[in-house]
């Protein structure tokens, strides 16, 4: 399992949650996976960024974008310098929670979607195919919502490697087709192009996972600030570990799961006046790949 997975510790949390409920960055044309919708033929599209592939062609990795500083300035304004930072939320569901949804346990969080619009806060949903066909409706919303971006948390929300904080494991043979149903299910639910990011299932991988998806084209999206989130009932505490762990650059995980994260909005509300007012400007994890490719 990667270094950086081992050591984030409060991803033990994590993991129960989501089971309850070294490439220098270059210009590629993106090649989405082969379940992936085309983009419309009627926009004309800067091409998504992605990362190149990795040695022996693995799938590259992204953890963080550049730890550079600028003059700070708001993201609706047009400009492109201040220091950069994505949050990022993981709408989470697996494979075999059907029956807890249908009993009433709720695995959407449309209260943090609105705060985040409220706030003008883009933002990248990593989601995973099964929350798609369970809330189509809301998938739909923020695919087509150019605040947003949705990226791909694979079908089932199944471990991509053993030992992953008591997940489920998807068999080598199965992880490519786990991560093109989930851009079939996006498809079905309405969302408009789907990005060419990848987040594995509780953040763990291994050189043979990277192998496996290497012919999908996506860019692998971890994180280098844990919020903290999931199952937390503190919110001023998952507020000041995001506070503390900020930097230039900074990927934040958060979670979309209203029953495994209930804080995540008031943490949202936080956050972000804090952030700004330190000179942050928030963007989607496509401006940081972007802004890594020297494109931004």
């Amino acid at each position: 399992m990667i270094t950086l997975v081992r050591r984030a510790t409060a991803l033990c949390v994590l993991g129960a949650a989501l089971t309850a409920c070294g490439t220098t960055a270059a210009e590629v044309a993106p090649r989405p996976a082969p379940s992936a919708p085309a983009p419309s033929s009627s926009a004309s599209r800067t091409p998504t960024p992605t990362l190149a592939p990795g040695p022996a062609g693995l799938t590259p990795v992204f953890e963080h974008g550049p730890r550079t500083d600028g003059t700070p300035h708001g993201e609706q304004d047009g400009t492109r310098d201040g220091k950069l930072i994505a949050l990022t939320f993981d709408a989470d569901m697996t494979a075999d929670q059907g029956p807890r949804a249908a009993s009433g346990e709720r695995f959407d969080n449309p209260q943090l979607i609105a705060a985040l619009r409220e706030l003008k806060v883009p933002a990248t949903v990593f989601m995973t195919g099964r929350w798609a066909e369970e809330y189509p409706d809301e998938a739909r919303s923020i695919g087509r919502d150019r605040q947003f971006e949705i990226a791909n948390h694979s079908y089932s929300h199944y471990a991509y490697t053993d030992d992953c904080y008591g997940l489920p494991t998807v068999a080598k043979d199965d992880m490519r087709a786990d991560l093109e149903r989930a851009y079939t299910a996006f498809e079905k639910a309405g969302v408009p192009n789907p990005m060419p990011y990848f987040r594995f299932p509780g953040g763990c991988y291994d050189k043979a996972a990277l192998k496996e998806l290497s012919a999908t084209g996506v860019t692998a999206v971890q994180w280098d600030v844990v919020s903290g989130d999931a199952f937390a009932t503190d919110a001023d505490a998952v507020t000041r570990q995001v506070l503390d762990g900020a930097r230039p650059g900074s990927v934040v995980v958060m979670h979309c799961t209203r029953s495994a994260a209930p804080v995540t909005e008031e943490v949202v509300r936080a956050v972000v006046p804090e952030l700004r007012s330190r000179g942050y400007r928030f963007v989607k994890v496509s401006d940081l790949v972007g802004a890594a490719n020297g494109r931004a």
